[in-house]
């Protein structure tokens, strides 16, 4: 493929997060239903020498080290680059950022490596980059028709919160799946009310870590959100609204009242071909 590319990495939402089990080897199974949204880093690959610059509002949370995703990513695909990211995305947030960044690496570089999973549960989901039902260690996925779309909300204390701290203070460990097969949504109603009876469970060991998540969830319901709930292992909370319109007034309204934290409006992003 040739470089250089700029892409869009879109915010990967789980927008549930079953934790069905863990194996011997201490990996938990996950069943999840994902969808990406406009927003998001953009990544950009030229040719050249193994290098990563970063820049954009959350450039100062990560560094260029060799333990990045997208350096990661292009050592996985036996390729040197020069990447460039713009970092729009809080770090360590529950969306997929560092996943989606790295994809696009890879798609970049035309790689097509056997087990993306190496790199993180949401890669091979950031590399379909469309509406999934996500299993296993997140290697299992089964694409979904489109769905309606949704108007989001996301909100972020401001602060970073590590996934293996939140799977450590897990407490039941082998919870129900989502039902099988998944049920058809022929409108975004149908879809919040399927939602309503689906979980994360990862939310609670969360709060228990960061109580700020509580005070998210609960600036996002008092907008009148049909649904609050975390995405992911945290800390970024989402709310789900029938209008564009509605969600960016929620937003305004949280910024408003909370200077110190990330809120942002977006629907759902196209789905990758």
């Amino acid at each position: 493929m040739p470089l250089p590319r700029r892409e869009a990495a879109p915010a990967k939402l789980n927008l549930s997060l079953h934790v069905t089990g863990r194996r011997a080897d201490g990996y938990h199974l996950l069943d999840s239903l994902v969808v990406f949204l406009e927003l998001g880093d953009v990544v950009t690959v030229a040719p050249g020498p193994l290098s990563l610059s970063l820049t954009g509002p959350f450039a100062q949370g990560l560094a260029a080290e060799p333990d990045n995703l997208c350096l990661r990513a292009a050592r996985l695909a036996g390729r040197e680059a020069r990447i460039t990211l713009e970092k729009n995305l809080p770090v360590a947030s529950g969306i997929g950022g560092g996943s989606a960044d790295a994809a696009v690496v890879l798609r970049a570089l035309d790689a097509r490596p056997e087990r993306p999973e190496t790199l993180g549960a949401d890669l091979p989901a950031c590399l379909a980059g469309r509406p999934l039902r996500m299993r296993g260690l997140g290697e299992i996925l089964v694409p979904l028709p489109p769905l309606p779309q949704l108007h989001v909300l996301l909100v972020n204390p401001g602060r970073g919160l590590p996934t293996p701290a939140v799977f450590k203070a897990l407490a039941q460990r082998d919870n129900p799946p989502m039902p099988e097969p998944l049920p058809d949504f022929p409108d975004a109603p149908a879809l919040i009310a399927f939602l309503q009876e689906c979980r994360n469970d990862l939310e609670a060991p969360a709060i228990a870590l960061m109580p700020e998540i509580a005070d998210c969830l609960a600036a996002i319901r008092a907008t009148g959100a049909a649904l609050a709930r975390m995405s992911g292992s945290g800390a970024t909370c989402f709310g789900l609204f029938a209008t564009a319109a509605q969600a960016q007034a929620a937003r305004a309204r949280i910024a408003g009242a909370n200077p110190g934290w990330w809120v942002a409006a977006s629907g759902l992003a196209p789905a990758k071909h």
